[in-house]
């Protein structure tokens, strides 16, 4: 392969790859890093590539051997931790200041519903063990077959098989608790309280029957609702999208209280 080729296929890919590696880092510096060091690499060992398997896998082979290095010393997140940073976010006032700046000028700082469901999964996702977590976005989110992801981790494809299944099994168990989206019994109610915040004149009973999940809540079961979700985690580019600058704020926010959190 050329480094022609290459370069046009590295940046045909680049946008799934920094969306794949924000939701597994939660990092926007370490996405930019990661990224460079793998165009750097991929280069490097250009002459090594065979095409055994596409060079998309074998981008993102790269890039998750990078993450991983840094990840394995990290906490995993607790799975409540959108009640942890809630309850850091009220106690910071500042917090909200830079959110409302954010909201009242970036033409990324919307506040939609939608991509709110997509950061609360990348936020829970991190409570994971770490290969069920990049299992699930391999395959839920990037589309990747089972043997593709086998590559990328570095295992059998049984074993991927194996992480998607309790993955998913542990997700959809997260929701069903808190979701109130999903299910009436959930605890968590964010999505209706910073609509609230941040479009105080927009009812919320009316913005969440536009969202397939939230309508067919009362009787899809809980696989085809877990599918719903990941398909709007699919459609959202958390780099590209109207909300993109207030949820990287948000986010910055979680990555940062959670890296205290004890």
């Amino acid at each position: 392969m050329t480094t022609e080729l290459f370069n046009e296929e590295f940046h045909s890919i680049s946008g799934q790859l920094k969306s794949y590696l924000l939701r597994i880092t939660a990092s926007v510096p370490d996405v930019e890093d990661i990224v460079h060091d793998t165009y750097i690499k991929g280069l490097d060992k250009l002459h090594t590539f065979r095409g055994d398997a596409s060079l998309k896998t074998w981008l993102f082979t790269i890039a998750s051997n990078i993450a991983k290095d840094n990840l394995r010393a990290q906490k995993r997140w607790v799975e409540n931790v959108t009640d942890v940073c809630k309850a850091a976010a009220h106690a910071n006032p500042q917090f909200f200041e830079e959110s409302m700046h954010i909201r009242s000028t970036s033409t990324q700082g919307a506040f939609e519903i939608k991509e709110h469901i997509a950061f609360c999964f990348t936020c829970i996702s991190k409570s994971l063990p770490l290969e069920q977590q990049l299992c699930v976005f391999l395959k839920e989110v990037y589309e990747f077959k089972v043997s593709e992801i086998a590559t990328i981790i570095d295992t059998t494809d049984a074993m991927v098989k194996y992480y998607l299944h309790t993955g998913r099994a542990k997700m959809i168990s997260v929701f069903d608790g808190r979701c109130a989206l999903i299910n009436k019994e959930g605890i968590c109610h964010q999505c209706s309280e910073l609509n609230g915040i941040y479009n105080p004149k927009q009812k919320f009973q009316e913005e969440i029957v536009k969202i397939d999940m939230a309508r067919e809540a009362g009787s899809a079961d809980k696989e085809r609702l877990f599918d719903l979700r990941m398909k709007i985690v699919t459609e959202t580019d958390p780099f590209e999208s109207v909300a993109a600058d207030l949820q990287l704020h948000h986010l910055a926010h979680n990555k940062n209280v959670m890296e205290k959190y004890v």
